[in-house]
């Protein structure tokens, strides 16, 4: 008996769907919020979903991570908050704020929040042209200055800077474009200023510093301890002389530390895989960014307010570093 050739190929694809489903489910999909494609998450993100997809398998099924170009902390903390998203790269600050319901969090704490383990320093990075006669914070009053994508963990950052300079504000003009947008923009001379947080070094600003004179502002002195009082996760940190073309000296600023965060509906046994397959394969991470080399279990557990995951804690305890 012969087949007609329509209902050959619609056998054809029925059985490739029934092998694409079948194939699926010998996977768990586990995605991973970054930040702009300018910044220090998005290759570091990267590379760590590449690691994952290459290490990690629970109950037999391969784990296939994802990076996933996002708004950065305050974005990536509310995905996670509506489970939209298995991890997401978080700074320590916003992640506290999220779990215990401050600053942009307020009165909406996200209590399923829950830590994998602390990456890197980030450094805070004032940037303008070298021309742009601005010299100190003070100094923006009347300038435009972007605070980073809507989402990201600057936006507080520069409200509490200007707050403890005798400002607000309204006494800047305010700009939200990405690292990348602003820098072009700063190139431009249509933006005076932008607060950028990330792994030195960051993409968007070695691109603007290889084309253009780059002043990175001070952030130190009586008024950036006050600062430090009321913002405990943030440390006085020096940028490292030459981290950028023309930048020969150190810059006193400040640093906060990355954060992998997670939410209380990722299973114990996935998180304790991909957890394990970070840490034990850190040396990885450092071949595609440099502050990948400063991820390590000595770190690990400085979470700040949030519990650690489960699954990552039993990870821990296994290593020694967690009771």
């Amino acid at each position: 008996m012969k087949l007609n050739r329509r209902l050959v190929l619609t056998l054809v694809a029925s059985a490739a769907v029934l092998s694409g489903a079948a194939m699926a489910q010998q996977r768990v999909f586990f995605g991973i919020a970054t930040g702009g494609t300018g910044g220090t998450y998005y290759p570091l993100g990267g590379m760590l979903a590449q690691l994952i997809s290459n290490k990690a398998t629970v109950d037999g099924k391969k784990i296939t991570a994802t990076a996933e170009a996002a708004g950065a902390s305050v974005g990536n903390a509310k995905l996670l908050g509506t489970k939209d998203i298995e991890s997401a790269f978080v700074a320590a600050d916003i992640l506290d704020a999220a779990y215990n319901g401050k600053a942009q969090f307020a009165n909406a704490p996200l209590k399923n929040l829950r830590a994998l383990g602390a990456l890197y320093p980030e450094t805070v990075q004032l940037i303008t042209r070298a021309d742009s006669g601005i010299n100190g914070v003070k100094d923006l009053k009347g300038k435009s200055i972007s605070s980073g994508a809507p989402g990201s963990g600057q936006y507080q950052l520069v409200t509490d800077l200007l707050k403890v300079h005798g400002m607000a504000r309204t006494d800047v003009k305010e700009d939200s474009s990405s690292f990348t947008q602003a820098v072009d923009k700063i190139k431009d001379g249509n933006l005076h200023a932008t607060l950028i947080t990330g792994g030195v070094p960051v993409a968007a600003v070695t691109d603007f510093a290889q084309s253009h004179a780059l002043k990175i502002i001070p952030l130190s002195g009586p008024e950036v301890a006050t600062l430090l009082k009321e913002q405990p996760y943030y440390t006085q940190v020096q940028l490292p002389a030459n981290s950028y073309k023309g930048q020969t000296a150190a810059v006193p600023t400040l640093a906060v530390m990355a954060i992998w965060a997670t939410h209380d509906g990722v299973p114990e046994n996935v998180a304790y895989e991909v957890t394990k397959a970070l840490y034990e394969n850190t040396a990885i991470m450092g071949q595609v960014h440099v502050q990948g080399k400063n991820i390590n279990l000595n770190t690990a557990t400085a979470v700040a307010s949030v519990p650690l995951h489960p699954g990552a804690l039993r990870y821990f305890k296994e290593k020694g570093i967690a009771k």
